[in-house]
């Protein structure tokens, strides 16, 4: 494997999705603006095809099988995104595509979408990217392995590959705004208990940054400004909205997924420093309220009033 990335631009380049969803499509409509060739994974035939309508191509893959079509876009990508998450068997991209990618000689950047869960419960107190993992759980400790499996892939074969921590993503669709709107919305009480969180396009930024330039960084944390309590983001939509504050409902009383209860169990104050210095990014939205209030607008801006009300 030969680095053919053209550190002064990534006009020319092409980026592969594995994973095409949600954080990776506000990528891939930044990139395309800058004649980034975009391609992406879906589990299905169907998910292809919309993907293909969106102006990317659309390619399907499992977690097993490897098609023709994926195997080239494998071969001619310079640039690879990995969205899907390590199961009980291990990272199922590094497991099915490892050899594919090992045998490519455009391939320069590998990033690697993780989670802040893999630093466990620090109590609520502040961390970075040298924080030393505290009980992390199962789904974290499947991270920190393909996280690790990811970066001996990388030095093996002479490609970058970055880390990405993420925190709790929102933007427009998926917001406390949304969920007020569609009657989801509920403030669970848990004291003390804070979590970081940060909108989908300054990951965007975020990603663009790391491609355009080496830090010699291979771990980063992506997110806001501001930790803070899931009850007061869900109220301050709220406000904005013009409704009710929904009520505080006890933890002990949520009737939780195993899930949702794990990310209720860690509490921590994730710092974005790293982000800000060596990417050199400046967020658009450094806390909820910001976040939040843009969706507010872009709603608005669409229908011409206060959305649904």
């Amino acid at each position: 494997m030969t680095k053919r990335i053209d550190e002064t631009g990534l006009t020319g380049s092409h980026l592969l999705c594995i994973g095409l969803g949600y954080t990776a499509r506000a990528l891939a409509r930044r990139l395309s603006k800058r004649g980034v060739d975009i391609s992406g994974t879906t589990r299905t035939n169907a998910g292809a095809a919309t993907l293909t309508a969106a102006g990317w191509r659309g390619l399907v893959f499992d977690g097993t099988d490897v098609s023709w079509d994926l195997a080239e876009a494998i071969s001619r990508a310079t640039h690879i995104l990995v969205s899907a998450a390590p199961d009980e068997a291990g990272d199922p991209v590094l497991a099915r595509l490892g050899p594919n990618l090992a045998k490519s000689s455009n391939l320069g950047w590998i990033g690697y979408l993780s989670t802040i869960g893999v630093y466990g419960d620090h109590n609520g107190n502040w961390i970075d990217e040298t924080a030393v993992p505290r009980d992390p759980g199962v789904r974290g400790q499947r991270r920190l392995d393909a996280e690790a499996s990811w970066l001996a892939f990388g030095a093996e074969h002479g490609a970058r590959v970055e880390i990405f921590r993420l925190p709790g993503i929102y933007g427009p669709g998926r917001s406390a705004i949304d969920q007020l709107r569609e009657g989801t919305a509920r403030r669970i009480d848990k004291s003390g208990q804070v979590f970081n969180r940060i909108h989908v396009d300054d990951i965007a930024t975020a990603l663009e940054a790391a491609m355009d330039r080496p830090t010699g960084h291979s771990i980063f944390n992506f997110c806001d400004d501001e930790p803070a309590p899931a009850p007061d983001v869900v109220a301050y939509a709220a406000e904005l909205l013009g409704l009710p504050v929904p009520p505080l409902i006890p933890f002990a009383q949520a009737q939780l997924s195993p899930m949702a209860a794990s990310f209720y169990a860690q509490s921590k104050r994730v710092s974005n420093q790293r982000m800000k210095t060596a990417l050199r990014v400046t967020l658009a939205y450094p806390t909820y309220r910001e976040g939040l209030a843009g969706i507010l607008r872009a709603m608005r801006s669409t229908s011409g009033t206060a959305p649904g009300y």
